[in-house]
């Protein structure tokens, strides 16, 4: 019987990389966007300004746009993260600076019906709900601001979100 030898450089060797998960490749996303928030938050304002760099300020506010959507819940942890609180619109001013739909610091998962802020305090009342709204008809528990007004809805959906804090004094 003769050995049989086999030349293994003529073969090619392939490493394969798999992608991550969908699931994983999104958490991993929503970490490193958090981490990010997280840094900017700490990076402050540039000197002079009342509002940290990617902040805009109105009427005394700085507000942050995402552009990213979470679910309400993690929505107002991020804003928690960069000092600031889950927005509650207050005026017909501030209406004009929301862009397309967005979570409200509001919910009522304490106790249907009671809505409270962010912050705790009570929804006294509001003029800006949609009609019919709200109207709790899956278990809608936080709040959504779209142009025809406030929406009860899942706070398991994802929106975009904005957070508000008061700006600091502008300095010379």
């Amino acid at each position: 019987m003769l050995p049989l030898f086999i030349d293994l450089s003529t073969f090619n060797v392939f490493t394969v990389f798999s992608c991550p998960k969908s699931q994983e490749h999104d958490q991993e996303k929503l970490h490193i966007q958090q981490k990010l928030g997280q840094l900017k938050a700490g990076l402050g304002k540039p000197p002079g300004c009342p509002c940290p760099w990617d902040w805009m300020l109105f009427q005394g506010n700085c507000y942050f746009f995402s552009t990213f959507q979470k679910i309400w819940r993690e929505s107002v942890t991020a804003c928690k993260d960069m000092g600031a609180n889950l927005v509650i619109i207050e005026s017909d001013e501030e209406t004009s600076k929301k862009k397309g739909t967005t979570w409200l610091g509001l919910s009522d998962s304490k106790e249907e019906g009671q809505w409270l802020r962010v912050d705790g305090s009570p929804l006294q009342w509001s003029n800006y709900w949609s009609q019919w709204e709200p109207n709790n008809q899956y278990d809608e528990d936080c709040v959504e601001f779209s142009d025809s007004g406030w929406n009860d809805i899942s706070c398991f959906s994802e929106k975009f979100w904005i957070c508000k804090r008061s700006a600091s004094p502008c300095s010379k």
